[in-house]
């Protein structure tokens, strides 16, 4: 609620990837108690944008290099941020990892594979998902079937490929498209 508020642009993206985040965990038969986890640390995800200056934060042009590096720090302010909370301490590592890509090449520590912690990775194409799948102030949301073509076509490079499978399973169920801006957007 408090990153609704400083950022109306990003307003219900935490809750619906805490939602998908659910779902997935779930489907990939996390515990009651994984899956809380997993929904507790999406809903915070991008607590530390936070310490983002709003001139960025709501910019509705490009972000310049300078604009896009102070951007990518707001996993590690969201770290320390959830860090200092005993109660929390257990998620901190989904807040800092979840733009880490499976190949790599994501941030802040350029994990990859397995040393991201899963709950990272589903939060990764969760929180991919909700972006794509959203209006934003610089883009127009895309359709479910381009979202998933999209986080399919980055399987084994950005995310996780067992994740994306489970993706593509809920959207088989039909279970993907009250998450989407084009709500009833078939996949075809």
């Amino acid at each position: 609620l408090a990153l609704d508020a400083k950022n109306s642009c990003m307003c219900g993206h935490s809750e619906r990837v805490a939602e998908l985040a659910l779902l997935l965990a779930a489907e990939l038969g996390f515990s009651p108690e994984e899956q809380m986890k997993i929904h507790i640390g999406a809903h915070l995800h991008d607590i530390g944008k936070i310490g983002i200056p709003d001139s960025i934060l709501n910019k509705e042009g490009k972000l310049t290099k300078e604009e896009f590096d102070l951007i990518r720090e707001h996993p590690v302010i969201g770290d320390s941020i959830v860090g200092r909370i005993q109660a929390f301490r257990s998620i901190a590592d989904i807040v800092r990892y979840h733009h880490e890509r499976y190949d790599g090449k994501g941030y802040p520590d350029g994990l990859q594979g397995e040393e991201i912690p899963i709950e990272a990775r589903i939060v990764a194409v969760a929180d991919s998902f909700d972006a794509m799948t959203t209006i934003r102030t610089y883009r127009r949301a895309v359709s479910l079937k381009e979202a998933l073509a999209e986080i399919v076509r980055c399987r084994a490079t950005q995310f996780d490929p067992v994740v994306v499978d489970a993706l593509l399973q809920l959207a088989v169920e039909n279970k993907l498209h009250s998450m989407c801006y084009e709500r009833n957007t078939k996949i075809a």
